[in-house]
């Protein structure tokens, strides 16, 4: 589903971002990505949504080569891989449906299209109901539910979290930790950033821990021990 084969990535001759990184994560899998500030694990996550290419080495998801991936090509790879970041990136302005079908609309979707997808991702997330309500009419979790729900509407076979309950309580934490888990048993392979130690012991998943571009260490079922 995902593999780096010798990877690098250096911004500068002193600023590297990962080096010689050798990852393989099967389709349907849990990660967990943990590290300090600066370790790499932004870089891993550009580098697989191409919003970077690296300097050495070979990334695949799927069957499909992105090391030296065309422009042209990144959108549609992006519609195959759902990002969630710790900042909702909501447009405040438009309605939880509005923010949801934006995504699609934006791909060229037809009106009758998105009036069935989205609706479908609502009910997922469990924000059937609250469709016609501003993102500033949202708790935290519940906004971080619509992103999780428009990251969603292109069915992506991965789906990239990065710090996705970082801004939020410990209880909606919980509730969108269960979401990611129900959208991990639907096939989905989950790609998480987090340095939520409670978060990462309590999946009892595979755990990669970065330290200056480099893994150090990768468990099958490991624990945050930084």
């Amino acid at each position: 589903m995902i593999q780096f084969k010798n990877v690098s990535k250096v911004y500068q001759p002193d600023s590297v971002g990962v080096k010689n990184i050798n990852l393989r994560i099967k389709e349907g899998e849990f990660v967990s990505v943990i590290g300090r500030s600066g370790s790499g694990k932004t870089t891993l996550i550009k580098l697989i949504i191409a919003e970077e290419v690296p300097n050495d080495g070979e990334i695949v998801i799927g069957d499909w080569d992105i090391s030296n991936i065309r422009r042209n090509d990144v959108a549609y790879l992006r519609r195959q891989i759902g990002v969630v970041f710790q900042d909702f990136k909501l447009l405040p302005r438009k309605t939880v449906f509005e923010n949801v079908a934006f995504a699609l609309d934006v791909c060229g979707a037809c009106n009758q299209r998105i009036r069935e997808i989205v609706p479908q991702v609502l009910r997922i997330v469990g924000l059937e109901g609250k469709d016609d309500r501003y993102p500033l009419q949202l708790s935290g979790g519940e906004q971080q539910r619509a992103v999780i729900a428009r990251a969603l509407v292109h069915s992506p076979k991965i789906l990239v979290a990065d710090e996705p309950t970082g801004n939020l309580d410990t209880l909606n934490t919980q509730e969108i930790m269960d979401l990611l888990k129900k959208i991990n048993d639907f096939g989905t392979t989950i790609f998480l950033v987090t340095h939520n130690r409670e978060v990462v012991n309590s999946l009892k998943k595979r755990v990669i821990t970065l330290d200056q571009g480099l893994i150090v260490s990768d468990e099958e079922v490991g624990r945050y021990k930084l």
